[in-house]
């Protein structure tokens, strides 16, 4: 069983490196989104190329990776002793893969669709609380990169009250923490007032992008 776990997780870390960014783009003949923009490897710098489309399936793409690799391994360790452990270190292995991707020199994107599918895949009403709080600051302050950092830290909250202190509660701490730390560069423009607002930018911004 040893080989096969590690196989797992070595496969989890694989398909999070499967960057949609970067993948879409070169499908649809689109310049790598690593060379323009923020340089970030996610949809909302995608987005920047004028395609919405394209933007739309990176985000997609993006955030089903994650639910599927929860998905199949919650199926392989069903009935398994410690296999809740092993689900939310594959969910974590996942963002790591899409952040630090080996198919792509590891620049990759932020991590946001990425974790709401893993997150989705350990709990529907987790990702919905995620997905409602980073929309109700997004409203209020029509600045996503705030919305996702605020909705991130809260994240482990909503997973304690749902699991308790469990490894899916862990799991989601530790993809939080990543999460946030990506967007460290976004945090100290917010703490100086330098984040444009959504409804200030235009799409060749490089102010907001958290995808």
């Amino acid at each position: 069983m040893n080989y096969q776990l590690y196989l797992i997780l070595i496969l989890a870390y694989l398909f999070g490196s499967l960057s949609f960014a970067i993948i879409i783009s070169k499908l649809m003949k689109l310049d790598d989104p690593r060379s323009y923009g923020s340089n970030n490897a996610g949809a909302t710098n995608v987005m920047r190329s004028g395609n919405k489309k394209a933007a739309a399936f990176t985000l997609l793409g993006d955030l089903v990776k994650g639910l599927i690799v929860v998905l199949i391994v919650r199926c392989l360790m069903r009935g398994i002793s410690g296999g809740e452990a092993i689900i939310g270190i594959c969910g974590l292995l996942v963002v790591i893969g899409h952040i630090y991707p080996i198919f792509f020199k590891f620049k990759g994107g932020k991590g946001v669709a990425t974790a709401i599918g893993v997150l989705l895949g350990f709990s529907p009403i987790l990702a919905l609380l995620l997905v409602i709080s980073w929309f109700i600051v997004f409203k209020v302050s029509r600045i996503s990169s705030l919305a996702a950092v605020l909705a991130t830290l809260i994240s482990p909250v909503y997973a304690y009250i749902i699991f308790g202190n469990t490894s899916y509660f862990g799991a989601t701490l530790m993809i939080a923490v990543l999460v946030v730390f990506k967007h460290r560069s976004n945090i100290v423009r917010l703490l100086k007032g330098k984040e444009h607002s959504f409804k200030k930018e235009d799409t060749k911004s490089t102010n907001n992008d958290v995808g």
